[in-house]
């Protein structure tokens, strides 16, 4: 790690729900000092004049796809987390369905050498579980490891787990947080095989929140929240997409102590069924994007704390790809540069302030994962911050887009916000598109 000595001047701090003019200093990495005003201590102090820009804790992504290893001609640790730092993420938890699935201890420690060579952002890794894995979740160590992901809908290989019994005993067994894709299969399955048998392959994209539908993320959600109240587990939903499963979910328990939390993703938040017209298979998730009485739920629950964390659920695939009919396009999009963006987007509209913003996509993501010092501005935690200019207007193009895949479902939007400078463990590693390449980024650890 290179030492630094930073002062951040007369910044707008968005942190622990208030907004207020202050000045920051960070030292060997951390926060030392948070104030009104500061002077620099010494003559090799490096200050930045943050007058009328906004700093905020840089956010956390629970729930991205990078690809590596196997599926490298989508992404990459390298490219994606590029991309990440200079849409504010400072740090991510990456998913275990990639080629080969990390779902050995062996193979998710593979993943980690990637990143501790090729990362820009701080990094962790879920764990994956399939129904024959048990003996190797039980090895984990919580203290090393985000979560444990489980795909309760289709998925890659084996990773749709979907023995009652295994999942139990799952479960029943770790401490770890389990992370789940709620979708039911029987249900895509039947919805499916309708559609091909009316359409063929080239199903109309507009029939996809049809196939994979309300009743499939339900009966899948119920399910496990069901379990999980069982077995006392401790349980996340991954990417809510439906108003009928917010009923499932609590909003009265702080959530240090909630043992089923749940999330909600941009794409969820920003489009609706009627973009199927316009973005066509560029917006095919799993679950799929619906209504847009959904939609509005869902920033509703966001806001009544029945939701609890902002995600992205980053999966990029190459255009070639995402261009296929309806059966062999591939589900999922890139969206870490554009996240925050977006997010304050719905700010400007009024729609949700920035130190909701900020509870979402940093604070609370650092509470439900026991992540060590991260997720806040505060004296004493590493120093990963943003500084945002509210007024900068840009449009989303190709010549900025910086995803492997080239493509961006928000291509042509104009963003009022823009991300000006990035900083990771007290190093400005991003400044207004430009990079810097000496990598500050560690790995993630956890109180637990």
């Amino acid at each position: 790690m290179i030492m630094s000595k930073i002062l951040i001047k007369n910044a707008n701090i968005v942190n622990e729900g208030k907004v207020w003019n202050g000045d920051v200093y960070v030292e060997n990495g951390v926060f030392v000092e948070l104030a009104s005003s500061i002077s620099a201590k010494s003559p090799d102090v490096q200050i930045y004049d943050a007058e009328g820009k906004y700093l905020l804790p840089g956010a956390i992504d629970d729930q991205v796809h990078f690809r590596e290893p196997g599926l490298t001609h989508k992404a990459n640790i390298a490219t994606e987390s590029k991309a990440a730092i200079a849409g504010g993420i400072t740090s991510f938890i990456e998913m275990p369905n990639t080629v080969p699935q990390a779902t050995t201890i062996e193979k998710l420690e593979e993943k980690f050498a990637i990143a501790e060579a090729t990362s820009y952002a701080n990094y962790s890794f879920m764990f994956g579980g399939t129904n024959s894995n048990l003996d190797e979740i039980l090895k984990l160590d919580p203290k090393k490891v985000a979560a444990l992901k489980l795909f309760l809908g289709s998925s890659t290989g084996d990773m749709l787990v979907d023995d009652p019994e295994v999942l139990e005993k799952i479960f029943s067994s770790t401490p770890l947080v389990i992370a789940v894709h709620c979708e039911d299969e029987a249900t895509i399955k039947a919805n499916t095989e309708k559609y091909i048998a009316k359409y063929g392959d080239d199903i109309p994209i507009k029939m996809h929140p049809e196939i994979r539908s309300e009743e499939a993320c339900y009966l899948s959600s119920s399910r496990a929240i069901a379990l999980a109240k069982k077995t006392g587990a401790r349980l996340h939903v991954f990417h809510l997409s439906t108003a009928k499963e917010l009923a499932l979910f609590d909003n009265k328990t702080p959530l240090k102590d909630k043992k089923i939390t749940a999330e909600v993703c941009i794409h969820h938040l920003w489009f609706s069924e009627e973009d199927y017209d316009n973005k066509g298979t560029l917006i095919k998730w799993n679950p799929a994007v619906k209504k847009a009485s959904d939609r509005e739920a869902l920033l509703k629950a966001l806001l009544d704390d029945r939701i609890d964390v902002v995600a992205t659920d980053h999966a990029p695939h190459t255009k070639e790809e995402k261009r296929n009919v309806y059966t062999k396009a591939p589900s999922g999009g890139p969206l870490v540069q554009h996240a925050l963006p977006a997010m304050l987007e719905l700010y400007h509209k009024e729609k949700i302030t920035l130190p909701k913003i900020v509870e979402k996509m940093c604070h609370n993501p650092a509470i439900l994962f026991d992540i060590e010092k991260r997720g806040y501005i505060r004296e004493g935690y590493f120093a990963d911050f943003v500084l945002v200019d509210l007024n900068a207007p840009w449009t989303v193009n190709d010549e900025n887009i910086l995803y492997k895949c080239g493509w961006s479902p928000f291509h042509g939007a104009t963003f009022k916000s823009r991300i000006t400078h990035t900083f990771i463990n007290g190093g400005l590693v991003y400044k207004n598109f430009k990079f810097y390449e000496t990598k500050r980024a560690t790995r993630l650890t956890f109180n637990r």
